[in-house]
C-alpha cells in the first residue's frame, strides 16, 4: 500500500523540463539581447576583481605584507586577517566615491531615467576622478606613449584603458615607498640586536629570535597600527 500511494503521488507530480538547446537569431534584436547578456555576465565574473584594482586596496594589501615581513613574524598576523582589514578599510575610503555612484547612476537606472550606457559612464565617473587623483603623470604618459596616442587635452580625455593601468603602477609604487619607510626602523634594530650577538660571541643564536620580542614591543608601544592606518587612510587624495 505504502509503494502505491507513493507511485500514485508521483505520477501526480508534473517534472518540469530544461530546454538548453541552442539555435539562431532569427532577427538582429535577438542577437543584440544575446549579446547584452554574454556581456553583462562577463562583467558580473570580472567585477570583484576590476573593483579590487580601482580602489585602495592594492597599496592596503602591499602595505600590510611589508609589515609583517619587517616585524619577522612570518605567517601573524594570517592573510586571511590582513586581507579582511584591507577590505574593510577599502570600503571605508571608498565610501564617498560608492555613494556618488549610487546616487548619480544607479538610482537613475532603477528609476528608468537613463539608459545603462548612461549609467555606465555615470557611474564610473567617480572612480576614473579617484584613480587619476592618485595616479602620477608619468605614469600616464608611458601608456600614452605605448599606445602612441597624443596627449590629452584634459583627464576627462583619458580613456579608462590607460587610467587602470596606469593607477596600478602608482599604488605599487607608493606602497614599495611607504615599505621602504616602515622597513628602517626595524632594520636598525635587527643590526643592533645581531651586533650585541656577535660581540657576545653567541653567533649560533639566531637574531631575528632576539630582535622580534624587540620590534613587537615597540611597536605596540608607539601604536603602530593606529599611526600605520591613519597615515595610510590620509595617503589618498
Amino acid at each position: 500500500m505504502l509503494f502505491t500511494s507513493l507511485s500514485l503521488g508521483a505520477d501526480s507530480v508534473a517534472i518540469p523540463t530544461v530546454n538548453l538547446s541552442f539555435s539562431a537569431p532569427s532577427e538582429p534584436k535577438d542577437l543584440v539581447s544575446s549579446l547584452n547578456v554574454l556581456v553583462v555576465l562577463t562583467l558580473l565574473v570580472l567585477a570583484p576583481s576590476l573593483i579590487l584594482v580601482m580602489t585602495s586596496f592594492i597599496r592596503l594589501i602591499v602595505v600590510f605584507s611589508f609589515l609583517r615581513q619587517a616585524l619577522g613574524t612570518q605567517q601573524m598576523p594570517p592573510n586571511q586577517l590582513l586581507v579582511s582589514l584591507a577590505l574593510i578599510l577599502t570600503f571605508f575610503i571608498m565610501e564617498p566615491v560608492g555613494k556618488k555612484t549610487y546616487n548619480d547612476a544607479i538610482v537613475p537606472y532603477m528609476d528608468k531615467k537613463i539608459s545603462y550606457e548612461k549609467a555606465f559612464e555615470k557611474g564610473i565617473a567617480p572612480f576614473r576622478s579617484f584613480m587619476i587623483k592618485n595616479t602620477r603623470e608619468k605614469d600616464l604618459a608611458l601608456f600614452f606613449r605605448i599606445r602612441k596616442l597624443q596627449n590629452p587635452q584634459n583627464y576627462n580625455d583619458v580613456p579608462l584603458s590607460i587610467v587602470i593601468p596606469a593607477f596600478m603602477i602608482s599604488e605599487l609604487k607608493t606602497a614599495f615607498e611607504i615599505g621602504f619607510l616602515l622597513y628602517l626602523p626595524f632594520l636598525v634594530i635587527d643590526m643592533v640586536v645581531s651586533s650585541v650577538l656577535m660581540s657576545m660571541g653567541m653567533m649560533m643564536l639566531p637574531p631575528v629570535m632576539i630582535s622580534m620580542p624587540f620590534k613587537l614591543l615597540i611597536f605596540v608601544l608607539v601604536d603602530g597600527w593606529n599611526l600605520l592606518i591613519g597615515n595610510l587612510i590620509a595617503s589618498f587624495r
